[in-house]
């Protein structure tokens, strides 16, 4: 059967037929979709590529995408489920094409303002949540940007003041618009931690996934995301890799309550430097832990 992440071609033979000009068909659809982006994608990223559209604009799943695969798109139909094809031939990330995405089962509006959510924040969430012996009362996500760690822990933890914090205002517009969607109270707030004497408030828990690629690794990014995510909220000058992880460890420092906890999720390059960091300002249980794919990324730390 049809599934969106099967990297084989061949099963079924979607991609295997003539390409028609003006498809008419789900089975034309989809071998103008591999036509078009095949240069870029492989064989199943196209394909999980369009079963994300199908079931965007139309709700259809895999399977119905497979039962379907002989209908003829209704003119209505055919625009929402071709429509995206531009954009996603010139770079532009699915999920800004869709405009959201799946994050810790909540539904994130995404825009160029925002970086993307990656599966390793949500393991970086997943977590922070399974450390809480005591639910933290006040958290405070650093570099909220679309509000997505915000939100998780707020849904994790209802009764907790949960505090988005991030340089842009852009940024924050969409994290107020996700908080709506998902219903979700969450304060949030414009602020420059870089900023002599920052003022944060109390809190429990400290979380941040703050810039952290040295510009110098721009090269060597895949290319939609260096082209068309937000800079500021990915990179940092080259000769301070470690400058907002030393900055937020010191307000950590002043506004974590006694035994409150800090959590980062860093560059795989550079993560293992922050927790002799943090240990030399004084913090204790300082731990570096890996990905899933085995690369260290996350910090923890106790006040």
């Amino acid at each position: 059967m049809l599934t969106c992440h099967a990297p084989s071609i061949r099963s079924h033979g979607f991609y295997l037929r003539p390409v028609t000009s003006s498809p008419s068909t789900v089975r034309e659809l989809l071998d103008l979709y591999q036509h078009r982006l095949g240069a870029r994608y492989s064989a199943g990223e196209v394909r999980a590529i369009a079963c994300a559209v199908f079931n965007d604009r139309l709700g259809w799943d895999a399977g119905e995408l497979l039962m379907n695969r002989e209908l003829e798109l209704t003119p209505d139909e055919l625009e929402r489920v071709s429509g995206p094809l531009m954009p996603l031939q010139t770079g532009v990330p699915l999920q800004y094409v869709l405009g959201s995405t799946t994050f810790h089962g909540l539904r994130i509006s995404v825009d160029p303002a925002v970086l993307i959510p990656r599966p390793e924040t949500e393991e970086l969430v997943d977590r922070i949540i399974r450390a809480q012996i005591i639910a933290p009362q006040r958290i405070i996500d650093i570099g909220t940007g679309s509000g997505c760690i915000a939100l998780a822990l707020k849904q994790a933890f209802p009764s907790a003041q949960v505090v988005g914090i991030d340089i842009s205002a852009e940024a924050l517009e969409v994290a107020r618009r996700n908080a709506g969607l998902n219903h979700l109270a969450v304060e949030w707030r414009l602020l420059d931690v870089l900023v002599p004497d920052a003022s944060l408030g109390t809190a429990d828990l400290i979380v941040s996934n703050p810039p952290y690629v040295p510009r110098t690794d721009a090269g060597s990014m895949e290319a939609h995301v260096r082209d068309h995510e937000p800079h500021l909220a990915l990179f940092v000058e080259d000769e301070d890799p470690l400058l907002f992880f030393r900055t937020i460890g010191q307000l950590g420092l002043r506004y974590l309550a006694p035994d409150g906890q800090l959590w980062f999720e860093g560059h795989h390059q550079h993560t293992r430097e922050i927790p002799a960091m943090l240990l030399s300002m004084g913090y204790a249980e300082v731990q570096l832990l890996n990905d899933l794919s085995g690369q260290p990324r996350f910090t923890s730390a106790r006040r």
